[in-house]
């Protein structure tokens, strides 16, 4: 699992459980709100009841022994009259109230009985003389009306308890769902913490020893362990890489170091020898031996300035200090140049020269590619066997010159052509048949690729090797004559 799909996940997570908590609030709030509203909605239902009954009872009161004195006036001075507007006014404000069917029905028949009281009220004031049937019938509306006040306070009454029990429980489940949340939420952020401590921080600080061990040099073979998240365990492959290479680079070094030293060993060897021969002391020396020990005396510094003249120039390009001196040039002089610098030599081989009628031109450094051809032409001749034929030709392929190398030497197989152009690595074979440090083709590469060109190469083992060089062709300007300073690049670093 990677950094990014955990971090995704807990953060979706945790976006839930805030709006499973916003909604639950919202939902809480609600039922509440409702529960609240209900119990004030009872409680001034009661509120009213009751006061109907005290007005209901005073009304009888004043009515039945209007010159009895009362310890308490609850009609505050009202008249009968007076009470009894107050009565229907009441009964009026009840009906707004009501908040459920049964509430209305109750209300509907205590505006009934109440009705009814004060009808027979009215009908017994209205005669003079005392009725009992009159009396019985007053009592008994007025008992009716105050049963169904009764019931209806008895029903506000329900109504608030019931809403009380509503609110209990809702606070007991709101306490509930709060306290799982929190314990999700703990949990959550725990399992977090454990994830990163086992999962993420571990490999992190395996990958900080491994880097530090290597980076030290204390343990060129720690390596991080490729566990944890994707994202660190791409960190960790990336260094494990990383720390290959190097080590395999600083194994080339080495083998380099040992090559070059090996590689100069020879030549100064050969030259201690050449210098002992003819140093005083010895056997006279002839004229034919002086010239031999003067031949091979210049045949070795020869030698030693190729290997370190590739050395500097490797140095250079990877400094980015490759200085070129552009100009126009014939491909056909600088390859007829080198021709003519080996056949002058006894190398034991054919060397042929096969070039068009007509001038191909390039804009380069007429020195480097004078370089580059004498290192095709001098490997050419190095691992091809005595008496076979090495040509070099010069032709012209549409916007291109091409300048190609050709012998009948031990050719490569494609393993090793996959190395070829690679500083410090020879194929097997060229490490037997001739001294080197790997660096020739390297550096003819990056000539060539600092002019815009290219090297190929072509090979099968036993059946000798092709090396085309290809540079832009120019169609104006006499050799010698130097480029035009517009359209190029100026002179320095190898891109």
């Amino acid at each position: 699992m990677s950094l990014r799909a955990f971090f995704s996940t807990v953060v979706g997570g945790l976006v839930v459980l805030v709006v499973v908590s916003a909604m639950l609030l919202v939902v809480l709030t609600s039922a509440l709100e409702r529960m609240a509203s209900t119990l004030s909605e009872s409680v001034e239902g009661v509120r009213q009841a009751e006061e109907l009954e005290v007005d209901l009872l005073v009304h009888s009161r004043l009515i039945a022994a209007p010159d009895t004195p009362m310890v308490v006036d609850p009609s505050r001075g009202r008249s009968p009259q007076q009470i009894e507007f107050d009565l229907r006014r009441q009964l009026g404000e009840l009906h707004t109230s009501a908040s459920t069917d049964e509430e209305r029905k109750v209300m509907s028949q205590v505006e009934h009985v109440v009705s009814a009281y004060l009808d027979a009220q009215r009908m017994a004031s209205a005669r003079t003389g005392g009725d009992a049937m009159h009396d019985a019938l007053v009592m008994g509306t007025l008992d009716a009306a105050l049963r169904s006040l009764e019931h209806l306070i008895q029903i506000n009454v329900d109504q608030a308890q019931s809403a009380r029990l509503r609110a209990t429980r809702w606070s007991e489940t709101a306490n509930v769902l709060g306290l799982a949340l929190g314990v999700l939420l703990l949990a959550t952020l725990g399992l977090v913490v454990f994830w990163l401590r086992r999962f993420a921080l571990r490999p992190v600080a395996g990958l900080q020893r491994a880097m530090r061990g290597f980076g030290t040099g204390r343990n060129k073979d720690s390596r991080a362990p490729e566990e944890g998240p994707s994202e660190i365990r791409d960190m960790a492959h990336t260094f494990n890489e990383m720390a290959d290479s190097l080590a395999h680079q600083q194994e080339q070094q080495l083998a380099f170091l040992a090559g070059v030293a090996h590689d100069l060993r020879n030549p100064l060897s050969a030259l201690k020898l050449s210098t002992s021969l003819a140093s005083s002391g010895r056997a006279e020396v002839t004229p034919e031996r002086m010239q031999r020990t003067l031949g091979l005396v210049r045949r070795q510094v020869e030698r030693l300035d190729r290997m370190v003249g590739d050395l500097l120039d490797a140095t250079r390009i990877e400094a980015g200090k490759l200085e070129l001196q552009p100009e126009v040039r014939d491909t056909r002089e600088l390859a007829r140049s080198v021709v003519e610098l080996y056949q002058s030599s006894d190398s034991g081989h054919t060397l042929e020269l096969v070039v068009p009628d007509t001038a191909v031109l390039v804009r380069a450094d007429p020195a480097r590619l004078e370089q580059v051809l004498t290192n095709l032409v001098s490997n050419a001749l190095k691992y091809s066997p005595a008496g076979s034929r090495v040509e070099v030709a010069v032709r012209g392929d549409g916007d291109h010159a091409v300048m190609a190398v050709s012998d009948q030497g031990i050719g490569m197989s494609p393993e090793e052509l996959q190395g070829l152009f690679v500083p410090f690595q020879r194929a097997g074979n060229a490490k037997q048949r001739a001294p080197g440090v790997g660096l020739g083709l390297s550096v003819s590469r990056r000539i060539i690729e600092a002019h815009g060109g290219r090297i190929e190469v072509e090979s099968r083992p036993g059946q000798g090797s092709v090396f085309r060089v290809h540079l832009t062709r120019v169609s104006a300007g006499p050799p010698g004559l130097p480029a035009p300073s517009d359209d190029e690049e100026p002179a320095g670093a190898v891109h």
